[in-house]
């Protein structure tokens, strides 16, 4: 099997590729690309490999341009440091994902679900437009407010009055500071797109705003557990792989 690593941290390609190779051996690495710009031109010039594994964020662009600059059959496993909404993005698509820093049992899981795929994997364009288009918002000023429905009418709330996100019986809600709750025709992922920084995704179930946490602490498994400045009927808690990502995001980084 014949691999390309496309990542801009040469020591960090280096670590995946003997990683890889220690999780299969006898594949052959056969270029690790530093940049979209080194990645066209290899592309142009030399066969498609079997696999690709991909950084996102590259020192002079998203990756996604290449792939969308190039015709590419080749199935690509996508590595990111911190971006949740791609995540998802990429498990709706079907495409595998790996999370920085690498570790040795998320390539061997990569490398199993290729070999499971091979033989029906089908190139998702689409998917890559959508998951570039996501990027992109990144940068784009967000929403203040969300529309929501009362009794007969439609009004909006803004987005610093609302304590949470929630689904409850598969229907999106919003519950504000003030303690009122409402419903309202979005899913958390649409959501997710037009809340800034102030917002957290905390499960497939929650979205915490930071101005409305109280406090958080420690919860059964291993997970904390988080309490807001108003009653919320339900326990939110945060899994032990995000709470590194989450209490940084609390602090006002991430």
């Amino acid at each position: 099997m014949n691999i390309i690593i496309i990542e801009d941290e040469r020591l960090t390609a280096e670590d995946l590729a003997d990683m890889i190779t220690d999780a299969e051996p006898g594949v052959n690495i056969e270029a690790l690309l530093s940049s979209v710009q080194e990645a066209l031109s290899y592309f142009k010039n030399h066969d498609e490999p079997d696999l690709i594994f991909s950084d996102i964020q590259l020192g002079d662009g998203l990756s996604f341009e290449i792939f969308q600059t190039i015709d590419i059959k080749s199935p690509i496993i996508f590595c990111t440091a911190y971006d949740e909404y791609a995540i998802e993005a990429f498990k709706t698509n079907g495409i595998h994902y790996i999370l920085k820093p690498f570790k040795e049992e998320e390539i061997v899981k990569a490398l199993e679900k290729y070999n499971k795929l091979r033989s029906t994997f089908a190139p998702a364009d689409s998917s890559l437009n959508s998951i570039l288009q996501l990027f992109q918002q990144k940068n784009q000023p967000k929403a203040t407010s969300v529309l929501v429905h009362y009794k007969e009418k439609i009004i909006p709330v803004k987005l610093d009055d609302i304590a949470v996100f929630y689904i409850k019986h598969e229907v999106t809600h919003l519950y504000t500071l003030d303690r009122k709750t409402y419903t309202l025709n979005k899913t958390l992922d649409e959501i997710q797109q037009i809340t800034g920084n102030d917002f957290y995704r905390a499960n497939r179930q929650i979205i915490l705003n930071r101005n409305a946490i109280q406090n958080v602490e420690q919860y059964f498994g291993r997970k904390i557990s988080v309490a807001l400045t108003v009653p919320f009927e339900t326990i939110i808690t945060i899994s032990k792989e995000k709470i590194s990502h989450f209490l940084e995001w609390l602090e006002g980084g991430a």
